[in-house]
């Protein structure tokens, strides 16, 4: 193992011969512009107290210069990844310079130049163990410290960190900005940001308190940052929490900065959270696109409470901070903001990565067993997240909503700055609602899988829900009845169930929905009576949440292998153009071409193919104009545009400006139009520099490298896999692209002489790259044969293979599993 990968042992045994008191971060970054200067200059001086003659910091840069400890100059000793320290006496003083080295990936203090306007942008993601890609430091949550910073800029830049400036002196054409100290904060949510952005700015007011807001983006985007959107929800959270948690925001100024080439959606820095470019609009949004934003504004907002003030002692308790955080995203966009359909999407949405995710050969209890930082990087996933957020919303079921905020309320007042485990919860819950906590965590945080959910009617009508895996979950059951063809709610009964069986007293109705209200995570199954009604009147359901259980219903069903692929596509051709609520209409959008690519067997999916194009095109001329609806069919089109030509004569005159009236053509969906027509053959590299001169952005220039990337030729697929591979100045976004442009159409032809290759670099890969890019080269391009055979052998050959690259290619081998398990099953489905 690299001394790069620190492990849970080693980390607790440093925090506790360590007690950090604080830290002077100084970094100068004003040879940025230089795009020939790779490094820049930065020091780390640490005070702290030890018990042990010797401990290391963590540091992965160009190079150590100097290291002082106790105003004695040291040996460097460096290994890439630690410096080691010793003769440490009580109290420390240690000073560290070195040169950092600027990022592409995302990772550490990361370099963008945007070809617009030739501006150079700088911001940090340092999540889980990245900040000491920036700085010499003790990489683990749990050694907080005050840490003050200082960074050296071009003159005339927004310079910006967690905490407000407190002095800036300039020198020529640079400045020196220092910022006030932090409280305590942990290595990991420390945050830089440098660049001539916009900004804008607001304040939030309560009483005598005031916290100045600003939201930041490239210049090149000012026009299309909506921040009195972004303000308004910023308010509203601020309200929200401040009067949940009963524990003021302590972090000062609310700063929130849009930057590209984001590996995440958001993170949590407090007061400096960053958030990927893609949720400034720069074309046409739906409905759901500003929803899913207000949930990432609020779910970050939630962290400065669950994450920043209080964090996990190690990343076993990462679900401390994301579950909640995911949890209070929704339940605040519901309660708060417009957006009260909030837990519809999160029904349908993210609860689905939970329910993939936890049917993994990989998955683990939301409280996880992460034994080193590599497993740490993957465990934020749909367990931590999704699962771990539906837990909690079965919690506060279970426990009641004003004992839930209780709990908070006791965990913050009695854990602020510091850092806890599982069972520093499980008390301030148990004092809060009088329920025995230790059995609830047992049965919910500690295991894995899920519980599925089924109804069984007696020849007398009796009824039993029937679950596998059983829990205990508290839940209600919906009764609804066909009236004039349409679903109408007749009543909701509760139920609590914790049996394999558990007879109920229900009355016939044509739609059973259990778990209707979505208050507990498991699978449901429709029985045949309710799939009988919803084939005719799903779209009839007047509840945004009911059809949402719905539609996840057959989806699960669907890829469980227990609906017929044929019938699930019969239900949305007919219910989907009725569909008005555009997050569940886009995820339907998703799953259709989804089952159509794996759970049909190959002799069908041409024409599955055939007909979904003709589906959404025709959908796409019925569709309201301007309306959400329109632009989702639109998008659909686009992309069965790519895996069936019969219409590129449509998608060419879309492109051209011939489309129905109200859609709006922006860069985005041109995009998808043009590279349809290219991965048909049907464009080439004159219309992509056309359309690139039009849209001559950091968006178009990716775009037009996916473009260009998915010209349907074997040699162009040579190309894409070489530079895939060994091509080390992609950017993280550029990669992507040309992943994707590898892997575009349906001509697998093109592709599967490469698959005996992919497992011979994937090793190489994971101990060369980043792991950051290491797991996009090794999920994005893993290849789809008709068996498993390859990646069985290597599985067999590396069993000492690293266990978290082997948990990838684990987990890719389950979706091909699954996939040829479930088109095995299509004929016996009917």
């Amino acid at each position: 193992m690299s001394s790069a990968n620190l492990t849970r042992s080693e980390t607790a045994a440093r925090s506790a011969a360590v007690a950090l008191h604080r830290i002077r971060l100084e970094l100068d970054v004003t040879g940025s512009v230089d795009a020939a200067r790779t490094g820049f200059p930065v020091t780390t001086t640490l005070e702290f107290d030890a018990t042990e003659p010797a401990t290391w910091v963590d540091f992965l840069g160009e190079a150590v210069h100097d290291v002082v400890l106790n105003g004695v100059p040291q040996d460097v000793r460096y290994d890439g990844a630690r410096i080691l320290l010793d003769g440490l006496a009580d109290s420390n003083t240690v000073v560290i310079r070195a040169t950092g080295a600027y990022s592409r990936s995302g990772e550490g203090l990361h370099r963008f130049v945007d070809p617009v306007d030739g501006a150079t942008y700088l911001y940090t993601h340092d999540e889980p163990a990245d900040a000491r890609r920036f700085m010499p430091c003790f990489e683990q949550p749990d050694m907080k410290a005050a840490i003050t910073v200082v960074v050296t800029a071009p003159a005339g830049w927004q310079v910006l960190s967690n905490q407000s400036a407190v002095r800036i002196s300039t020198a020529g054409d640079a400045q020196t900005v220092e910022f006030a100290p932090t409280l305590p904060l942990s290595s990991y949510i420390t945050c830089i940001a440098a660049g001539p952005y916009h900004r804008a700015e607001s304040e939030w007011r309560r009483g005598d308190t005031v916290v100045p807001l600003a939201a930041f983006c490239r210049a090149s985007l000012a026009a299309h940052l909506d921040s009195d959107e972004i303000f308004t929800l910023t308010k509203q959270g601020l309200d929200f929490f401040t009067d949940a948690f009963a524990f003021p925001y302590p972090w000062g100024k609310y700063d929130q900065i849009f930057v590209p080439e984001y590996n995440i959606g958001a993170m949590e820095n407090p007061g400096l959270v960053t958030f990927t470019e893609n949720y400034i609009f720069r074309g046409a949004a739906t409905r759901a696109q500003h929803q899913a934003r207000a949930n990432t504004l609020l779910h970050e907002m939630a962290h400065m409470w669950f994450g920043d003030l209080v964090t996990m002692r190690w990343w076993d308790d990462l679900w401390l901070k994301e579950s909640f955080a995911d949890y209070m995203g929704s339940h605040a966009s519901a309660a708060a903001t417009e957006f009260t359909e909030a837990w519809a999407s999160f029904a349908n949405r993210r609860k689905a990565w939970a329910y993939t995710q936890d049917q993994l050969p990989s998955t683990h209890p939301i409280v996880a067993d992460i034994p080193d930082l590599e497993a740490a990087k993957l465990n934020f996933d749909g367990i931590t997240y999704a699962k771990g957020a539906s837990v909690l919303k079965q919690l506060v079921a279970f426990v009641g909503e004003d004992a839930f905020f209780d709990g908070a309320r006791r965990y913050f007042a009695r854990h602020a700055y510091g850092n806890t485990t599982l069972d520093d919860l499980l008390v301030e819950l148990e004092e809060a609602s009088g329920r025995d906590m230790r059995a609830w965590a047992a049965a919910w945080l500690q295991t894995t899988g899920m519980s599925t959910l089924s109804l069984e009617r007696d020849a007398e009508g009796g009824a039993v829900i029937v679950q596998t895996d059983p829990r205990s979950h508290v839940l209600q059951v919906g009764l609804y009845d066909l009236v004039d063809a349409a679903l109408v709610l007749r009543e909701r009964i509760p139920v609590d169930i914790a049996d394999e069986r558990t007879p109920v007293e229900l009355p016939d109705a044509a739609l059973t929905l259990l778990n209707d209200g979505d208050l507990t995570y498991a699978k449901v199954r429709l029985d045949q009576r309710s799939l009988r009604a919803v084939e005719h009147a799903l779209s009839t359901l007047p509840d945004t949440l009911a059809r949402g259980l719905v539609w996840s219903a057959l989806w699960n069903a669907t890829r469980d292998g227990e609906l017929a692929v044929v019938r699930y596509l019969e239900i949305v051709a007919a219910h989907a153009p009725g569909e008005t609520d555009s997050a569940l209409l886009n995820g339907v959008l998703l799953n259709a071409p989804f089952a159509i690519a794996h759970y049909l067997p190959d002799t069908e999916r041409t024409a599955a193919r055939a007909a979904w194009l003709d589906a959404t095109w025709s959908s796409l001329q019925r569709a309201e104009a301007g309306g959400d609806a329109q632009l989702l069919w639109a998008r659909a089109f686009a992309a069965a545009a790519s895996l069936d030509d019969a219409r590129h004569a449509d998608a060419a005159a879309l492109l051209a400006g011939f489309g129905p009236e109200g859609l709006p053509l922006d860069p985005d969906l041109r995009w998808a139009l043009l590279t349809a027509l290219v991965t048909t053959g049907h464009a080439g590299p004159d219309e992509i520099a056309a359309e690139q001169l039009r849209d001559d952005t950091a968006s178009g220039r990716t775009a037009a490298l996916a473009a260009t990337s998915s010209v349907p030729t074997a040699e162009r697929r040579a190309e894409d896999w070489r530079a895939a591979w060994t091509d080390t100045s992609l950017t993280n976004d550029h990669l992507d692209a040309v992943i994707a442009g590898f892997g575009a159409g349906s001509r697998r032809d093109l592709t599967e002489r490469f698959d005996v290759e992919y497992f011979e670099r994937i090793g190489s890969a994971w101990a060369d790259r980043s792991i950051e890019i290491a797991k996009r080269l090794v999920i994005g391009l893993f290849p789809d044969p008709e068996s498993t055979g390859l990646v069985d052998v290597w599985l067999d050959a590396h069993a000492e293979a690293p266990a978290a690259l082997r948990r990838l290619i684990l987990e890719q081998r389950d979706h091909q599993q699954r996939a040829i398990r479930v088109r095995a099953a299509q004929p016996s489905l009917g």
